[in-house]
């Protein structure tokens, strides 16, 4: 007789683990949080580029009772970047960008505005401005 755990209807769909801002590490991937936008502005790309594919970027400061992070948008992604606004990211990254972490979502993450959130942004504790070194450890 089989029995299928509750849950588990659809193959390989787990409940989303929420992330606090936090507990972000360099190249870590599969994250879901449930963040406040502090602040964005649009990020000028240099020309050329951005006439190929019709890429928008905004850098937004993005945060949850923990800290905060910059959240890379892209097109789409930009215009539900509005300060004050509740954002659930599913599936994000961290991209590294000059020594520092990014959050960003790809392809395969969605990004869903939400209610409100209760909580205050703890914006003294930013992710971003942490400066990570590539250190290359040689295996003996």
């Amino acid at each position: 007789m089989a029995t299928t755990q509750r849950g588990e209807g659809k193959a390989g769909m787990k409940k989303p683990v929420f992330t606090k801002v936090d507990q972000l590490k360099p190249g870590t991937t599969g994250h879901t949080l449930t963040v406040k936008i502090v602040t964005a502005k649009t990020v000028a790309l240099p020309k050329g580029r951005a006439q190929l594919r019709h890429t928008r970027i905004a850098e937004c400061l993005v945060g949850d009772e923990t800290g905060t992070i910059i959240f890379t948008a892209r097109n789409d992604q930009v215009d539900m970047m509005k300060p004050d606004t509740t954002v659930i990211l599913r599936n994000a990254k961290i991209d590294m960008f000059k020594g520092s972490m990014r959050l960003a979502v790809d392809k395969w993450g969605r990004v869903e505005v939400t209610e409100p959130a209760e909580f205050i942004v703890k914006e003294d504790n930013n992710l971003s401005l942490v400066e990570y070194e590539l250190v290359n450890v040689v295996a003996e």
